[in-house]
Formats: C-alpha cells, structure tokens, sequence
C-alpha cells in the first residue's frame, strides 16, 4: 500500500497567491480520513451543560482562532498527523469583518499550505462568547 499525498487543485495556478485557501485538495493514494468536530476558544475538555466560567474568551478574534488552532493542534498530534495533512476547513465567524483576522491568526499554523475551505456567517456558537469555531477534514497518513 502507498502512502497518500495531497495535491493542490488550481485550475488557474497563476492566481493562487490571491485566495488564502485552496480551491481543492485531491487525495491520491491510501490515507485515513479524520473529521475534527469544531473547536472553538472554549478548552477542548468542559462541562456539558456549559457552566459559563469555562467559556470566558478574550474579544480578540486572533486569540480566539489561535484557541481553536492550538486544540486542533493537539488532536493532530494524537493520531501523528500535522497542518499539511489537513485537506478541508471549515469556519464559523458570527461576524465575518473578522475573517482577515481569523486568517492571519491561522497562517502561521498552516505556513504555506492551503488547503480547501468553507466559511460561513452565522449568529452565534455553541460556547457562549465565542467569535470562531473551526472544524476540519484531514487525511491521516495509513501506517
């Protein structure tokens, strides 16, 4: 069995370097796939029902995606996978003049890799407070 790669899918490669995202990701070869639930500011581990305590999150739109980055973070570490490996994003913004934000916040977690994304508007998330939540689709390497 060969292990997977991912490859960008650009119908106008001379453009990419305008969008943040990949218009594509094309798995070739054998992988897992991984579906990360979203993630929000809020610790990855809380009380359901939510107790409002654990949900105090900075206004701040960078803290906030690097909160959800760093617990994505470490599901990827869990199953030895990494950025790269991640092949579909999406993201949740209750005000979308925070997407500039919310992508620059995100870039040094992915370098120069795009991979394919969704973003949405929508009036509020499940974690009281929270600006983003991200949830993703990633090809874990087969071992």
């Amino acid at each position: 069995m060969s292990a997977a790669h991912l490859k960008v899918v650009q119908p106008e490669s001379d453009k990419a370097h305008m969008m943040p995202y990949a218009p594509a990701i094309h798995i070739v070869g054998a992988c897992n796939l991984m579906y990360i639930s979203g993630a929000t500011a809020s610790p990855l581990y809380h009380n359901h029902p939510h107790i409002d305590s654990e949900h105090d999150h900075s206004n701040d739109i960078a803290v906030q995606t690097r909160n959800a980055m760093e617990t994505i973070k470490s599901i990827l570490a869990t199953v030895g996978a990494d950025w790269k490996d991640v092949v579909k994003v999406t993201k949740y913004l209750t005000d979308m003049r925070d997407a500039d934000g919310m992508h620059a916040a995100m870039r040094p977690y992915f370098g120069d890799w795009r991979p394919a994304s969704t973003m949405v508007c929508i009036n509020s998330l499940s974690s009281p407070g929270a600006r983003v939540e991200l949830d993703m689709i990633v090809a874990v390497p087969a071992t």
